[in-house]
């Protein structure tokens, strides 16, 4: 049988809907609880591993096993990854179990990656953010194991991830099948700078490489740095929303672009969460909301939502900023209500790749995809291309 691994951080991505950010370390990850989080890292691993099992058995005929049957997954007790796969309905061998009443910690992921990878398998799947990648590398060492991410994170700076579970699975089936001539690359394990974003810059700080399938478009970039912004553009971007917008809510996404046009707009707001302003023509913005989560954006009403895509990455949706999530959009009306704010050196910059959906809803992400304006100035928008 092919022998996959599996390791899961149960809390990875737990504060990203109520706009806690990341979750690492115990005391985040119980206040993410107390917030109303729900765990999700499981169940996008499960995806991760159902869309692989579909892919090997896609050459099954009738009488043959059922898809998936020639897989077997060395992974970790309960929610370190057993859960996943028994929801994935794949066989399993645990070879790691966490204590028994302990918080799960780094030092459990650690663990259960090497009892996994000293089982001899043909590639580990992780599901995490950033810090995990870091907690695979740290427990590697040297042993040239191919890997590859399941986004379950809240940032994923780094570029040892596939663009959603599905595509991880896609990934891991073509990789394990060894179609399409794929081969290894050293990919970037990131995680965010936080002395650069004490200077107000979102930007990463490398710690190391792993080997990862590469499978162009499917597999994500690392995030590049953010860059100082021309004034002018960024004033024209921060004209336009506010003509479109009118006297309304406008919910901005994190990063420095949204940062830019808000202080166009003459409105401090947060780097990495997502603010609510209140326009009113020939008014100042009022702040109504900071560092919101998702109910409470939920409960302000609909909302104009303004993203910008992240730098190098080109995600729209479902990185840094979870909180707007698919009820969140669904109430302010999808598309119709969505302004994608980039200049236009940050879009060529992308060398034609699309910008990204994984809000963790298939039909929305559907829904979503497809051209859609991007304000690149005022009175200058750019069809572009929006992708799952």
């Amino acid at each position: 049988m092919t022998r996959i691994g599996l390791v899961v951080n149960p809390v990875a991505g737990l504060g990203g809907r109520v706009g806690l950010g990341g979750t690492d370390g115990p005391d985040r990850a119980r206040a993410a609880l107390s917030l109303g989080a729900h765990p999700l890292a499981g169940a996008r691993a499960a995806a991760a591993l159902g869309e692989l099992a579909a892919r090997a058995g896609k050459s099954t005929r009738a009488g043959c096993p059922a898809p998936g049957s020639g897989l077997l997954v060395v992974t970790a007790a309960g929610p370190l990854g057993a859960d996943s796969v028994a929801a994935a309905g794949l066989a399993g061998r645990v070879v790691y179990a966490a204590g028994a009443g302990r918080d799960t910690s780094a030092a459990d992921t650690a663990a259960a990656v090497r009892a996994v990878v000293a089982e001899g398998v043909d590639l580990l799947l992780f599901a995490g953010g950033d810090g995990t990648a870091r907690d695979v590398l740290g427990a590697l060492g040297d042993v040239p194991c191919p890997v590859l991410g399941v986004p379950t994170g809240v940032k994923m700076h780094s570029a040892v991830f596939a663009v959603s579970p599905r595509a991880t699975g896609e990934v891991a089936a073509a990789w394990l099948a060894r179609t399409g001539n794929v081969r290894l690359r050293d990919a970037e394990v990131m995680d965010r700078d936080e002395d650069a974003l004490g200077e107000g810059r979102v930007t990463s700080r490398l710690f190391g490489w792993l080997p990862v399938p590469d499978v162009p478009v499917r597999v994500q970039q690392r995030k590049t740095g953010s860059t100082a912004t021309a004034p002018d553009a960024v004033g024209g971007i921060a004209a336009e929303v506010a003509e479109r917008v009118g006297a309304g809510l406008l919910a901005l996404g994190p990063g420095s672009t949204t940062r830019a046009v808000a202080a166009s707009l003459g409105a401090d707001v947060s780097l990495t969460g997502v603010d609510v302003l209140a326009l009113r023509p020939g008014h100042p913005p009022r702040t109504v909301a900071r560092e919101a989560g998702e109910d409470a954006l939920l409960a302000l009403g609909p909302a104009w939502i303004a993203l910008s895509p992240i730098g190098g990455q080109g995600f729209l949706l479902g990185r840094g900023n979870q909180q707007i999530s698919p009820r969140v959009l669904r109430a302010a009306g999808g598309r119709e209500h969505l302004l994608v704010l980039c200049t236009e050196a940050k879009l060529a910059a992308l060398g034609g790749r699309p910008l990204l959906l994984d809000t963790g809803d298939d039909a929305l992400d559907a829904e979503l995809s497809g051209h859609l304006p991007v304000i690149t100035g005022r009175r200058r928008t750019s069809l572009y291309r929006l992708a799952m």
